[in-house]
């Protein structure tokens, strides 16, 4: 009688637990639990960075594919991933400007993207639907786009993941790569659990290349330029009268101004991209629209309209006559987005003049910043040759390509003490932690140590390796400087905004003894694309197959 007793207090113990834990499972967000990602297998297995990994890409008719890479059409191929196969993946070249870089330099060496699900439905790799093969163009040191991934992931930013591979074709050598985890359904899963939401890649830019993003330019247009003139006249021909508008001008079909940034590029992107609320027609922001990675329905397109306007007037406004900001933006990721962004002084960009290159999140109205390819990161983009300008490029002017109110998703960190104190206290977290604490030259030291005997046999790689070696030490010392200055921005030591520099030059850190083009860069006298690296590092095309 007694244990029976037991039995059915157990029972109902057990089925008031169950009850307990569905509740929890249920409505657990609203009752303050948060759910725990479960980490994706890939990322254990791909994006182990602990090594340098190995992709064979299985094709045929691997000449003709190339020939053609500039179209970006997929191609069905086979590869191998560390040992595991994976037939009928869909590859395809992939780039902007890089395309016509690659081409510029008669090299065959482009980078592409592989599709695990292209000709087969919910095809993974443990689980990643897409990866991206970057060819490490315009940077000698290998380790511009790895690095700043790193350093997000690591500050506590929603980043791709990546790590190195050496890619075969058929068997033979074709070069160290970066493989970067695609910001699609894989990367939303892993960041955001499986009630995600949406996705966008904001882009106006006609750069090269094709999908939307290269019908427009000409080569001969970018070489042929005399003067900055010339240069505003055909990106403005490019942009039509789509141009990001200043502040008190938002909207109101004034005619631009300051369509120029300090730096003297002119603005490119259109008001769009830059996350400038015009008004609430859905044509008006047909580059965020059109470049939606996730469905939309209508009520997705006005609750993000509804946010970019309360953006834009907290950020002309301050909180006084604005929603509150936490129910705009995801404050805590966009601070840490751009303390890292900042660092890196990287212009081909959201902060820089064509306003691209970066992806935007939105959840329940509220908005994020998720970075996208920095390769031309540390003062690699084009026009940024003053090292000591970098060096000290200050942290409360970021904005390039125009005055930081023209860019909503920023400049309300700066239309607030609060959020500028705040800002600038995570810009003290960051300094410690990956600067003072030597952690940073650590890891660059361990990581040229792994990828070194890769880079000196890659039969296709843009620099020599002694290139390869100058430009790693260029970016230790431009890291090291780069945070002395900081550190003296944050402390008062150092002016910290466009303006105090000009007024007082006395402070700023020395960078006399750099040269950022080591790193590699955008050479605007060979057209940007590398034409001079190919004339001093000779004949040192792709095996063709």
């Amino acid at each position: 009688m007694s244990t029976n007793k037991r039995i059915d207090q157990i029972c109902c113990a057990a089925l008031v637990l169950v009850l307990l834990l569905t509740a929890l499972l249920v409505n657990g967000e609203k009752l303050g639990v948060m759910p725990v990602m479960a980490e994706a297998s890939y990322a254990a297995r791909l994006f182990d960075t602990s090594k340098v990994h190995r992709i064979d890409i299985v094709m045929d008719d691997w000449d003709s594919f190339i020939e053609t890479c500039e179209n970006e059409e997929y191609s069905p191929c086979a590869v191998i991933i560390d040992d595991e196969s994976y037939k009928n993946v869909g590859i395809r070249a992939k780039g902007n400007t890089s395309l016509s870089s690659v081409k510029a330099y008669g090299n065959d060496r482009y980078s592409f993207k592989l599709e695990f699900d292209c000709y087969e439905s919910g095809k993974t790799y443990h689980g990643l639907d897409k990866v991206s093969l970057n060819n490490i163009i315009q940077d000698n040191t290998y380790m511009k786009d790895y690095l700043t991934y790193r350093m997000m992931g690591e500050f506590g930013v929603a980043a791709p993941l990546c790590s190195y591979v050496y890619i075969t074709v058929n068997g033979e050598d074709w070069g160290l790569y970066l493989a970067v985890e695609g910001v699609e359904e894989g990367f939303l899963s892993r960041n955001y659990g499986t009630d995600y939401g949406n996705l966008y890649k904001p882009d106006s830019m006609d750069m090269g290349g094709g999908r939307g993003n290269g019908g427009g330019f000409k080569m001969e247009d970018m070489e042929n330029m005399e003067n900055m003139e010339n240069m505003k006249d055909i990106f403005k021909e490019e942009a039509g009268e789509d141009m990001p508008m200043p502040p008190d001008g938002f909207g109101k079909g004034e005619p631009p101004k300051g369509d120029f940034g300090k730096d003297g590029m002119p603005m490119m992107g259109s008001s769009d991209v830059a996350l400038i609320y015009t008004d609430d027609e859905y044509d008006s922001y047909r580059n965020i629209f059109e470049n939606a990675k996730t469905d939309l329905t209508n009520a997705d397109k006005d609750r993000l309209i509804e946010s970019l306007k309360n953006l834009n007037v907290f950020s002309q406004e301050g909180k006084e006559n604005a929603v509150d900001i936490e129910e705009i933006v995801d404050v805590e990721a966009v601070l840490r987005y751009f303390v890292v962004h900042n660092f890196v002084c990287n212009f081909d960009s959201y902060t820089g003049a064509m306003i691209h290159n970066y992806y935007l999140y939105e959840k329940d109205g509220k908005l994020s910043m998720i970075p996208w390819d920095y390769n031309l990161a540390f003062g690699g983009f084009e026009s940024q040759t003053d090292a000591a300008a970098m060096v000290n490029y200050p942290v409360d002017s970021p904005v390039s390509g125009g005055d930081i109110k023209s860019r909503p998703i920023i400049a309300w960190i700066f239309a607030d003490e609060e959020y500028r104190d705040k800002y600038h206290q995570y810009f003290g977290e960051l300094i410690d932690s990956f600067f003072t604490s030597g952690y940073f030259e650590e890891t660059i030291a361990d990581v040229k140590e792994m990828i070194a005997p890769y880079v000196e046999k890659d039969p296709t790689k843009f620099c020599s390796y002694e290139e390869f070696e100058k430009g790693i030490d260029t970016l230790r010392e431009f890291c090291v400087l780069r945070s002395k200055s900081i550190s003296g921005q944050l402390k008062g030591e150092i002016p910290a905004t466009d303006e105090g520099q000009k007024l007082d030059q006395s402070t700023l850190i020395d960078a006399s003894g750099i040269k950022l083009s080591d790193m590699g860069s955008m050479d605007r006298e060979m057209g940007g694309f590398g034409r001079k690296e190919k004339q001093e590092t000779g004949d040192r095309q792709p095996p063709k197959r």
